[in-house]
């Protein structure tokens, strides 16, 4: 079969991103220098999630600030319809999907079903997994994609969005965390995590991509190598981390992941306090489930039930979505929206 211009291309992408990652890993560069050595990209600023828009006067009929949550696509994975009891099927085509009817319904949301739809920006949290990877040997069976493919393929989809989301609201901000399953290591190492991870990899070529576009200006990608995204909305602090780092193990029967993402949240809480460094609300994905709680937001998976859930966890299926919701300047978070990426809320999948 003759190989067309486009898999020539990515072919050629993929081994000049092979080539520099081990030159990197060989020379031991800085978080910065890896940045400068891979992708060329212009030196950023030390810090800008703390800039926000001025603060509209009290009694603005204003509706606040939109916030739409992305986490965990993973991009590369497979979900067969026949092992999930009919529940659910995932791959790279229907993740497109998804991902397209998330960006239409959280804008349909923020345009049409809010009283004086005038916004100063967007934020959107990137809080990992969007590339599955291959931390165990059945997803290096199974996942449609390589490692690198998958990296190219989330930074497509990821720049398409942001991009959507610009040409409606104008500015976009979006701090950026890495999740565990983006890890180049099988194991979970606390040192290096963020550079030995392919969504570090995707933010890099994302910033790369806007940079040539020139739409740097107006949509900011932010992530740090302490793997943490602390920024302010409307007077509220945000602290955004992937989930899988909560200091914490085990869970309930009954309730799930709800103690454990509990006692994160304390400890998380306690640590920063101490640091000098205190957030109101904690934002994370990880857990393939979403909760809103005080102080407290987990977003879902747009991947949606899968074999381990079923099998190994025994856990509810809930439809695949994202989270949206507005921060207001006298009210807080307001409007908290699950935005679901399937238009049959049921679990019976449609068919690609």
């Amino acid at each position: 079969m003759t190989e067309t211009n486009e898999a020539r291309r990515l072919k050629a992408h993929i081994r000049k991103l092979e080539r520099a990652l081990r030159q990197a890993e060989d020379q031991a560069l800085s978080f910065d220098e890896v940045r400068r050595a891979i992708f060329g990209l212009k030196d950023a600023p030390a810090r800008w999630l703390g800039w926000t828009a001025p603060k509209p006067p009290r009694g603005s009929s204003r509706p606040g600030t939109p916030v739409l949550c992305l986490a965990d696509w993973h991009v590369g994975e497979v979900v067969k319809s026949a092992e999930t009891g009919g529940v659910n099927a995932f791959n790279n085509a229907i993740l497109e999907r998804r991902v397209q009817r998330v960006l239409d319904t959280a804008i349909s949301l923020a345009q049409n079903h809010m009283v004086n739809p005038h916004y100063p920006e967007i934020v959107v949290p990137l809080l990992g997994d969007f590339v599955t990877g291959e931390i165990h040997d059945e997803l290096a069976r199974t996942n449609d994609l390589g490692v690198f493919p998958s990296i190219l393929r989330a930074a497509d989809l990821l720049t398409n969005a942001l991009v959507v989301l610009s040409s409606v609201f104008g500015r976009v901000r979006a701090p950026a965390v890495c999740g565990n399953h983006g890890r180049f290591d099988r194991r979970w190492q606390v040192k290096t995590f963020t550079l030995r991870n392919a969504d570090w990899l995707v933010y890099q070529i994302v910033q790369a991509r806007l940079q040539e576009a020139k739409l740097d200006g107006r949509i900011q990608v932010q992530v740090e190598e302490v793997n943490e995204a602390a920024f302010t909305v409307e007077g509220l602090r945000f602290l955004a981390v992937h989930g899988h780092d909560l200091g914490v193990k085990g869970g309930d029967g009954m309730i799930g992941p709800l103690g454990p993402i509990t006692r994160g949240r304390l400890k998380i809480e306690a640590q920063k306090a101490a640091q000098g460094q205190r957030f109101d609300v904690l934002l994370m994905g990880h857990w393939h489930f979403d909760a809103h709680l005080p102080g407290l937001i987990v977003v879902n998976t747009l991947k949606g039930y899968d074999e381990f859930a079923k099998n190994s966890l025994r856990a509810r299926p809930t439809p695949p979505s994202q989270t949206l919701f507005f921060a207001h300047p006298d009210h807080g978070i307001t409007s908290h929206w699950r935005v679901f990426a399937e238009r049959n809320r049921n679990f019976k999948e449609t068919k690609t």
